[in-house]
């Protein structure tokens, strides 16, 4: 029988199969970062995943470094999520919400009051950012404070109370993909000689603070995590990733989290001979929970990483935009619907909500 159609027990949740869709920044979201009625609908119809991570939502105006993006931090967003989340229970699914602050990765034209982006250190991220006035080089980042840091850890719980509040089964943080958490892990976005730098076990604090923080607010049974130990997008480049992520993941098994959440390499890693080829075949041996793999995956692909056992859920990003009936097609060995780039960050239906299911119709209320 096909692995990825079996059910799964995620903690106090029973997934139906073992099909994830991935957490995707589609930059439709309403005034004020508010979810939309469009937006229910888009994730009402891939209601047939196993589990939904939920595209990346801001914690704090602070967070915020794309246009359009959603939050998680005003009372107008919590309802606009609550739409959201009825939507896909109503169709039998189950929703994760993905908990974001980007750090540098931003503009001082995107920030409150026009201040510059924060991050570990003062360093830039070297690459441009979409603003309001076109694209832009990225800052050199303001370093935190001691004495800020506390603030941003209690602003991802609150963050974590309001997912619970929208209704959502649970919430994943993102540490991956050069964000803010990435940006204290690596050696090459932190040079800091404080408590939050220099060794792995400092420069891993603010990640498992938070994780922590989390916990308690709303239980760890509820709790995900997103990491990309071989990330080298954004100025990302540790020397020992190995070390690195092994300490790290080696900590978050002892929290007994709903899951982990890897990412492989995104860039070819030509150039970057210590980075992690395979990365959920690597780590698998440090955690004992459930993990989910992403990463170009294709159904034959998936499959085998949960044949071989360094999976137990595979997620599908792309194949999940143009696909919204993704699990039923990989059960009928069905043609998949190319996704369209040209619409993955623009404003309106098309290529959002508009990709038809085997028998032509649209799912989803």
């Amino acid at each position: 029988m096909n692995s990825l159609l079996q059910p799964l027990k995620l903690r106090n949740l029973t997934l139906k199969n073992r099909i994830v869709m991935a957490p995707l920044t589609r930059r439709r979201a309403g005034e004020g970062g508010v979810p939309v009625e469009m937006n229910a609908l888009y994730y009402a119809q891939r209601a047939s995943a196993g589990l939904i991570i939920a595209e990346a939502s801001q914690i704090s105006p602070q967070g915020v470094g794309y246009l359009n993006t959603p939050g998680i931090h005003t009372p107008e967003q919590v309802e606009g999520w609550r739409k959201v989340t009825a939507a896909v229970h109503d169709n039998g699914g189950l929703i994760f919400l993905q908990l974001w602050h980007v750090g540098r990765v931003s503009h001082s034209l995107l920030q409150p009051d026009n201040a510059l982006p924060v991050s570990a250190s003062a360093l830039s991220g070297g690459d441009y950012i979409t603003t309001p006035q076109g694209k832009k080089a990225m800052e050199v980042a303001r370093p935190l404070r001691l004495d800020e840091i506390p603030g941003i850890v209690d602003d991802y719980r609150k963050a974590a109370r309001n997912a619970m509040l929208a209704g959502f089964d649970g919430v994943e943080i993102h540490a991956a993909n050069s964000y803010l958490p990435d940006q204290f892990m690596h050696s090459s976005s932190n040079i800091r000689t404080d408590t939050y730098g220099g060794s792995i076990e400092n420069r891993c604090r603010f990640t498992l603070e938070v994780t922590d923080a989390i916990c308690a607010e709303i239980g760890r049974e509820r709790t995900g995590i997103r990491l990309s130990p071989s990330n080298i997008r954004y100025g990302m480049d540790d020397p020992d990733p190995a070390g690195l992520f092994g300490y790290l993941i080696s900590a978050l098994d002892k929290r007994k989290l709903a899951y982990l959440h890897l990412v492989e390499p995104m860039l070819p890693l030509d150039g970057h001979p210590h980075m992690i080829r395979q990365v959920a075949a690597y780590f698998r041996k440090y955690f004992s929970g459930t993990l989910i793999t992403a990463g170009n995956y294709n159904p034959e692909t998936a499959i085998a990483a949960v044949d071989a056992g360094y999976a137990d859920l595979v997620a599908f990003g792309r194949l999940f935009i143009s696909n919204p009936d993704l699990p039923n097609r990989i059960a009928l060995n069905a043609p998949l619907n190319e996704p369209d780039k040209d619409t993955f960050y623009t404003r309106g239906p098309e290529g959002y909500i508009d990709y038809p299911t085997l028998n032509g119709a649209l799912s989803g209320r």
